[in-house]
């Protein structure tokens, strides 16, 4: 596919006006705007969760102290934290590339566990094959998510079935499949208080960055965030999807492949978060298990949205919330805090990132003709 544009030229003003400001003013705003914006929410919902806090006459000063020594205090918690951003990575890129065409998908929950599922069930029955055999495992589970999201990018084009509703309740589907076939048809027979497929060979365990105790599912992560940046802002297939999340009636217009674009990209989506959960059972649990639905995909709703779905900036805020998450347990102990806090603090974030949504465009800081001043040229 091949996308002509061609050069915009704005005047600024009336007829026989002309600008004094420089030509990239627009995108500058644009860009301070996509920043300010997040991290205002990110304030808003910090600054309500201590209002929260004190209401249960609990000190704010003593929670985020906790927090930032759990998450971020010694090189124990940044290896905690960082362990914990790999899967947050990919399951926030499950929900930002949709997001570029317009479409709201937050089931990447069913995702990670199915191609969690299928990645352990692989290297279950196909041991002995090595590094080969762990790609295998990479692939199956890039396969199992990318038909599961893919599913609901064909829904909403084929169908017209909105794709939250589809993409939620597919979550619970297949939270569902993955609980009955774990304790079914794949459960490992010595596995008795807790159902898991069969534990994966040594070979097939993702090993950690040399000098580190870091998985590499951390560099994975990092290289898929930069590979989506680069097919959503640097080629012409992220360009037509932008074109599409614009307007979809416009790309259909120019005779984009509109269809084709909503099920490829969701479909991507769908494959990393599978990764996601095919690195949670090769790096950490080694098996397929309960403990994978552990809420992942969740959480990446909100990273995507501070993120405002740009793929390089999901990386800080993917590292930000596993922090947060890290912390939990050092937060029960000392604050005599239920596990959940976190998930509180995490809506209070999620609230305020919504209402920010709401201001985007309309507040007179961030719009270019506030910047831009014209002056008339001589008759």
């Amino acid at each position: 596919m091949t996308v002509k544009t061609s050069k915009i030229v704005s005047n600024v003003g009336r007829a026989g006006t002309k600008s004094t400001a420089p030509p990239n003013i627009g995108a500058l705003i644009r860009r301070s705007e996509a920043i300010m914006l997040p991290l205002a929410a990110l304030l808003v919902g910090l600054i309500g969760f201590s209002i929260f806090l004190l209401m249960l006459g609990k000190s704010p000063l003593a929670f985020y102290g906790y927090v930032y020594q759990a998450g971020f205090g010694s090189v124990f918690s940044w290896e905690n934290t960082l362990s914990r951003t790999a899967p947050l990575l990919l399951a926030a890129l499950c929900v930002a590339l949709p997001a570029r065409l317009g479409l709201v998908v937050i089931g990447g929950e069913g995702a990670i566990v199915l191609g969690g599922l299928t990645a352990g069930v692989v290297g279950a029955l196909l041991p002995g094959l090595g590094l080969f055999g762990m790609i295998l495992m990479g692939l199956a589970g890039a396969v199992a998510g990318g038909l599961w999201i893919g599913a609901v990018g064909w829904l909403r084009t084929k169908r017209g079935v909105n794709e939250t509703i589809a993409s939620l309740l597919m979550a619970y589907i297949a939270i569902a499949l993955f609980n009955h076939f774990v304790e079914s048809v794949f459960r490992d027979p010595d596995s008795l208080n807790k159902p898991s497929t069969a534990p994966l060979e040594a070979a097939y365990r993702l090993g950690e960055i040399p000098g580190f105790s870091v998985h590499w599912g951390l560099i994975i992560g990092i290289i898929a965030c930069v590979i989506s940046w680069i097919l959503i802002d640097r080629t012409t297939w992220g360009f037509a999807a932008r074109i599409v999340g614009g307007n979809v009636r416009a790309a259909q217009i120019q005779g984009l492949p509109t269809g084709l674009l909503i099920v490829g990209f969701t479909a991507l989506a769908g494959a990393f978060a599978g990764i996601a959960g095919m690195i949670e059972v090769s790096a950490v649990h080694g098996s397929a298990n309960a403990a994978l639905i552990a809420g992942y995909g969740y959480t990446g709703i909100l990273i995507a949205f501070l993120a405002r779905h740009n793929p390089l900036a999901i990386i800080p805020v993917a590292i930000l919330l596993a922090g947060f998450e890290a912390s939990s347990g050092l937060v029960q102990r000392r604050l005599d805090l239920p596990d959940a806090t976190i998930l509180v603090l995490q809506g209070f974030v999620f609230v305020a990132i919504l209402l920010s949504e709401s201001l985007v465009g309309r507040i007179d800081l961030f719009k270019p003709e506030t910047w831009i001043r014209t002056k008339e040229e001589p008759s």
